[in-house]
């Protein structure tokens, strides 16, 4: 402990003046002021004492230690503050490393889902006041809300659900769905299955003769291969594939609640070979359900949505909500062949009638 003397006040003077033991009291505290410097003076020749104890080694390293501390002191002290990114650079960074939301998804131009269009807010808007002339704005509230307020839907949706281009507010949300949700259509696919797996049948044996038969589609995969047919593609039919495939594509007009007139309607034929994994992504809209009708599954395939896994059974069908975080993969062996299902997209539940030839004419192909 070091003693610091502190400088009387006046009337501590004074008091000194008037009592009787001043010369005392002042021997006193110089003894205690040389105590402190005693103490002090030891203190500093101990530390130098331990400081030239040390081996050399110890003193390099000790040395490097300050070195590399002002070094980095200075470096981060030169740096500039970073700035926040907007969204448009977020997109543009994404559309240039092919990740979108930090999961990978295609590039091509014509997909909805890929593309991102300025001013689509405005342009959805557009369509809407365009449908409202010719029609009504009864039954719109929701579809409005969900254009006035679409930006801040989807930035403030949690990751595990996050449509890539249009979000309907105040739906139910669940990565599946059961099959009373679309009970006709699911009856009637299944009903069907042999149909559509003989159709299937016929097209795969071209795999035979070429690499990639006419009328298939190959997707990026970060593993294995994935092969698509499409009879409906973004809302536009494929003539010649549906040449192909004339009872799978007429059953498709028996559906009740298929989505054939938009871009968010889809129908196809889905291939993965063993030893395929389709990235995780998100779909476009949460205005839809996609349904698997398991046309061929083997073992070890799985389909994960929003984090729960669920597998495919052949001829029947497995409903679910693409617009939630999903990814399909199959670990099966190569003699197995390859995990099979006929895709189509059905309108969401609780998406009503009013709403459905709205969301039509909004999101037409072409428009």
């Amino acid at each position: 402990m070091v003693w610091v003397p502190l400088s009387p006040t006046s009337s501590d003077r004074r008091a000194l003046l008037c009592a009787p033991s001043t010369t005392t009291m002042s021997l006193e505290w110089l003894m205690d002021w040389s105590w402190s410097l005693d103490g002090l003076r030891d203190f500093i020749a101990t530390g130098i004492q331990s400081f030239r104890d040390c081996d050399a080694t110890a003193l390099v390293a000790v040395a490097c230690l300050l070195v590399l501390f002002v070094w980095y002191c200075y470096h981060v002290g030169r740096e500039q503050p970073r700035a926040y990114a907007t969204v448009n650079a977020l997109m543009q960074s994404a559309e240039v490393n092919g990740v979108q939301n930090g999961f990978v998804y295609c590039q091509s131009p014509e997909c909805v889902r890929c593309s991102h269009h300025d001013g689509l807010n405005q342009k959805l808007y557009h369509n809407l006041q365009e449908y409202a002339k010719r029609y009504s704005w009864s039954g719109m509230g929701r579809i409005h809300k969900g254009i006035r307020e679409q930006g801040r839907y989807l930035n403030s949706r949690p990751s595990i659900q996050k449509p890539e281009v249009f979000f309907l507010p105040d739906l139910p949300t669940t990565p599946y769905f059961s099959r009373d949700a679309q009970k006709h259509d699911v009856e009637l696919l299944e009903r069907n299955f042999q149909t559509i797996l003989c159709e299937f049948e016929t097209l795969y044996k071209a795999f035979s003769n070429c690499s990639l038969p006419q009328g298939w589609k190959m997707n990026s995969t970060p593993s294995g291969e994935w092969f698509t047919f499409y009879l409906v593609n973004q809302g536009m039919c494929v003539p010649r594939n549906c040449r192909r495939c004339p009872r799978t594509y007429r059953l498709l007009g028996s559906l009740r609640t298929c989505i054939g007139n938009n871009v968010f309607g889809n129908a196809c034929i889905s291939v993965l070979s063993p030893g395929t994994v389709i990235a995780e992504h998100y779909g476009p809209t949460n205005i839809r359900i996609r349904c698997h009708l398991g046309l061929k599954t083997p073992s070890n395939c799985e389909l994960v949505v929003g984090g729960e896994p669920q597998c495919w059974a052949e001829g029947r069908c497995l409903l679910f909500d693409d617009s939630f975080l999903h990814t399909a993969f199959h670990e099966g062996a190569p003699e197995e062949g390859p995990r099979v299902v006929f895709m189509v997209d059905l309108w969401h539940p609780n998406v009503a009638a009013a709403e459905r030839q709205a969301l039509d004419f909004i999101f037409a192909p072409g428009r």
